[in-house]
């Protein structure tokens, strides 16, 4: 069985047990158009033939169950949810660009959006509200503000603008669009709010993690094109948390094969300690292209813990520093895609052997033994 499909359920949302109800479509040529029509959003798991092997057809019948329990717990939202076989249903997954078996596919208005998360039903619930919501979340008071602020582990950026009729703000409306919702949107229209940050008007200012201070996209106005160009050309921190909602986008997004990571929990003293001076690595560091560090808290995944502990050869209880080498990660598991419990790699290396791929003192600190 396929332990990533709900190993957050319980920390996340409250979920009811399957009422038996049927809601997910097998969806192919002859129905697959009347889908997208009906529904706002269109979920579907592009997946491979169903084979004869019985752990195999557990293992779907497990993604199955995802997208069952995501259907009836978002029942009034308007979402239709699909499976769409690769073998019989390959026309359609080319007419609507599928590629990747076992990948998550949403389409919404003229996007399509992969869902690159943990496979449980509470991680695709949220993902898939967080699509719900407007692209542009408005800041007006000071207490909003406040919750801007310490919002320290997203991707963010924030603009000023005269209103919603502004075209500087419409073209920063549909670039936030094309982000959502891996990378969030914030605009205000109150003086009191863009003085207290520093922003003037149609200013955008864009906040990588952990860091102190924001970067301000040069040339304001700016057009929708330049907001794309500077979000992705900046889209990688140089520190940054593993988290369910976009794991897997985190995790294929190396440097030349390399990850460097780091294990920390952070309500524990000597977990936080080292936070902090990964944070102030970071910060010292911002502006070397070369370095990526990421951050996982083993709390957060818990039932990965003992996998990591016997697949790293470490010690969870305590923090832990070294770089994966993520070229040595096995990318199939029975037969089945990248998205199942094979996706962590399979090298942990600490101290000289992590030095001969990346000199650890050219980034000031050194191995946690």
């Amino acid at each position: 069985m396929d332990f990533l499909l709900f190993s957050s359920a319980e920390e996340g949302l409250e979920f009811p047990s399957f009422d038996g109800k049927d809601r997910v479509l097998n969806v192919n040529e002859r129905n697959y158009k009347k889908a997208l029509k009906k529904y706002d959003m269109m979920c579907l798991l592009y997946h491979e033939p169903l084979r004869s092997d019985k752990e195999l057809q557990q293992q779907f019948h497990m993604r199955e169950m995802v997208l069952e329990l995501a259907a009836q717990v978002l029942e009034d939202k308007d979402i239709g949810f699909g499976l769409v076989d690769s073998h019989k249903d390959a026309k359609v997954a080319k007419k609507l660009g599928l590629e990747e078996e076992g990948s998550i596919y949403v389409f919404k208005d003229e996007r399509v959006i992969e869902f690159d998360g943990e496979l449980s039903a509470d991680t695709l619930v949220e993902f898939l509200l967080d699509l719900l919501e407007d692209p542009v979340e408005l800041i007006s008071n000071p207490m909003e503000q406040r919750a801007f602020e310490r919002m320290d582990e997203d991707i963010r950026l924030i603009g000023y603008f005269k209103g919603e009729d502004s075209e500087h703000y419409k073209a920063f409306q549909v670039t936030a669009e094309k982000f959502q919702p891996y990378v969030k949107f914030f605009a205000t229209f109150e003086k009191g709010v863009a003085k207290q940050l520093t922003l003037k008007m149609n200013e955008i200012d864009f906040y990588e993690p952990f860091m102190d201070e924001p970067v301000t996209i040069p040339g304001k106005p700016n057009s929708q094109e330049e907001i794309v160009d500077f979000v992705n050309q900046h889209r990688r921190p140089t520190l940054r948390k593993l988290r369910a909602e976009d794991m897997f986008e985190t995790w294929e997004d190396d440097m030349d094969g390399i990850h460097i990571v780091a294990f920390a929990e952070e309500e524990d003293p000597d977990g936080y300690e080292f936070l902090e001076i990964l944070k102030e690595v970071a910060r010292d560091n911002t502006k070397n292209p070369d370095l990526s560090i990421v951050w996982i808290d083993p709390d957060e995944f818990p039932l990965l813990t003992a996998y990591w502990e016997k697949t790293f050869k470490v010690d969870l209880f305590r923090p832990q520093i070294g770089v994966v080498n993520v070229t040595d990660l096995q990318l199939h598991y029975g037969g089945s895609c990248r998205k199942s419990k094979d996706y962590i790699p399979r090298l942990f290396m600490k101290s000289s052997e992590a030095e001969k791929i990346c000199p650890l003192e050219s980034i000031h600190f050194s191995v946690v033994h």
